[in-house]
């Protein structure tokens, strides 16, 4: 059971326990959670009922382990648009970290890409990359205690060290 002020992972989100309260329409506990995105916004989630859309954040080792993984998850392939645009759907909303690495990586690449052969960045592309970057920087800067901007950087910079 998370304590208040614990940080959880509600879907992808990162989300801060607010407080444990009873629900008043069936006298359970529910978690009430505020997004790290968000603070205007309140999530409650049963206590008992999860379904899998809570977990805790990662934690140091696991972070650390993740970064020097990092060279070493390969960008999606030969993929057709449509089956592309699913595919990223599916591993943002549905896949783990790893999941989010191989979405950054291959927006990343895709448009890459584009601009060296003097063409528009692609706007699905772009979308994704940043919201794979958001779920995936909003995690490790609450592991690392640093911004996001600062998260991005230090990954960035990390990924670069284990290259060599």
């Amino acid at each position: 059971m998370y304590k208040v002020n614990d940080y959880v992972v509600y879907k992808k989100d990162v989300c801060k326990v607010k407080e444990i309260k009873k629900n008043s329409l069936n006298g359970k506990d529910s978690y009430v959670l505020i997004p790290m995105d968000d603070a205007s916004l309140t999530i409650e989630v049963p206590v008992d009922h999860c379904l899998g859309y809570l977990r805790e954040v990662l934690s140091k080792e696991e972070a650390d382990s993740l970064i020097r993984q990092i060279g070493y998850i390969k960008p999606l392939e030969n993929m057709d648009e449509k089956y592309l645009e699913r595919t990223y759907r599916e591993l943002l909303y549905h896949g783990t970290l790893e999941d989010l690495i191989k979405v950054i990586k291959t927006a990343y690449l895709r448009n890459d890409d584009r601009v060296k052969n003097n063409k528009k960045v692609s706007e699905k592309d772009s979308e994704y990359f940043e919201r794979a970057e958001k779920y995936l920087y909003n995690e490790l800067s609450i592991v690392y205690h640093m911004s996001f901007e600062e998260t991005r950087n230090y990954v960035i910079h990390q990924v670069q060290e284990f290259v060599k």
